[in-house]
């Protein structure tokens, strides 16, 4: 059984870029295992909260010190880890806002991304407690961002999910989306292409 986790994060939902590149993949992905289970989240139609005091403070306080609320609060976030854990293969639907990745994804990552969880800090710093799993990453991009100072975005992928031990990572781009039907419809055709490939 290979198990997927599939997260979405574009504000058009289903009809977003990323969205439907991340769709097609695992589509097409799943019709070559012979035995897969699917977990999806669409993170717009339903966001993860935005950390603030009140949950930082519930993530750090010692489990039996923890007040019911903050054992609420706890359990959401070790629900999203525990999907993390079983994942072999994680896929992401993420558009360019603003250079940087949507704010509902990064929510999901300051729920997932926890010390002592999902990484540990060690006399040589941080320890990735996660491992042996596969991401693939679909990004859509207004404009052409990729290899300049402006893509925010891959590093930081990179380095939040290497933080939690994960560093197989592979990028579908679809940039230019924004620059004329020309160049958007060669951009899209040219990223179906490449995740036909990798889901083959």
């Amino acid at each position: 059984m290979t198990n997927i986790l599939h997260i979405n994060s574009s504000l058009f939902g289903e009809d977003g870029k990323s969205s439907q590149m991340a769709n097609q993949f695992i589509q097409a992905l799943r019709s070559k295992l012979d035995d897969s289970a699917l977990m999806s989240r669409d993170l717009h139609a339903n966001p993860i909260p935005h950390l603030d005091g009140k949950r930082f403070t519930a993530f750090v306080t010692p489990a039996e010190q923890r007040t019911e609320e903050q054992k609420l609060i706890v359990a959401e976030s070790d629900v999203l880890i525990n999907e993390l854990r079983d994942a072999d293969i994680i896929v992401l639907g993420i558009p360019l806002y603003n250079l940087g990745v949507p704010s509902t994804f990064k929510a999901y990552i300051d729920h997932v991304a926890r010390a002592g969880e999902t990484f540990r800090y060690t006399a040589n710093g941080p320890e990735g407690l996660l491992s042996n799993k596969k991401v693939y990453v679909f990004a859509a991009r207004g404009g052409k961002y990729l290899e300049t100072p402006m893509d925010t975005q891959t590093p930081y992928l990179r380095h939040i999910l290497g933080l939690m031990g994960i560093s197989d990572i592979e990028f579908v781009y679809a940039e230019g989306l924004n620059m004329g039907p020309d160049i958007a419809d060669k951009a899209l055709a040219d990223a179906r292409t490449q995740l036909l490939e990798k889901a083959a």
